[in-house]
């Protein structure tokens, strides 16, 4: 009898020590998979066009002070470009002034904010591309003028919290059609 309690003990022992104790998962992010890009031209009654995502679509503001401003929404990827647009009235160095005071109100969260010139010169398109680095609400904007007639201000955001490590596959996607819309971009007199 003494030799069975023995047994069943060192039995219950065994069984007890093969179990694994609980081990802590670490943070994921899930993943996000960004959809293949087609463009088209955007065209409008607007003073400019430009190639324009499939992924994307055009909403126009409808209030006559906001004429040809534009909101690019991306639904998949819970993404908006807010555009601006103003005719120039003697009031470049007004427009461009602003263009960077508002990209460098997120200077508080921006970890890093290069800048980046572009000039075309066949299309009259001058201006300028701001990469807001870290977790900030708008991670790109630019702004693109004629230095004459037109000046037209973007921002990006996604509709979420910021966290630039989750969010980086969005961001990538979105800065390589952000770059694309202002090297596509054309003024129409």
């Amino acid at each position: 009898m003494p030799q069975k309690v023995f047994i069943l003990s060192l039995c219950a022992l065994l069984l007890c020590a093969c179990q694994k104790g609980s081990i802590p998962k670490p943070y994921g992010y899930v993943r996000i998979a960004t959809p293949d890009t087609a463009y088209t031209p955007y065209q409008s009654k607007a003073p400019y066009t430009f190639a324009l995502s499939q992924n994307a679509q055009v909403v126009p503001h409808t209030a006559q002070k906001e004429r040809y401003w534009i909101d690019i929404v991306y639904p998949a990827l819970n993404a908006t470009i807010h555009g601006s647009y103003h005719p120039i009235h003697g009031d470049l160095d007004l427009l461009t002034n602003d263009a960077f005071r508002l990209v460098y109100k997120h200077a508080g969260q921006a970890v890093a904010i290069p800048e980046q010139p572009f000039v075309n010169p066949e299309r009259s398109v001058y201006g300028m591309f701001f990469t807001l680095e870290g977790n900030v609400a708008s991670p790109y904007q630019f702004f693109v003028t004629d230095s004459v007639h037109h000046f037209f201000r973007a921002s990006v955001y996604c509709d979420c919290k910021p966290n630039a490590d989750s969010l980086a596959p969005i961001y990538e996607y979105l800065e390589q059609d952000v770059r694309h819309l202002i090297e596509t971009w054309q003024w129409q007199n």
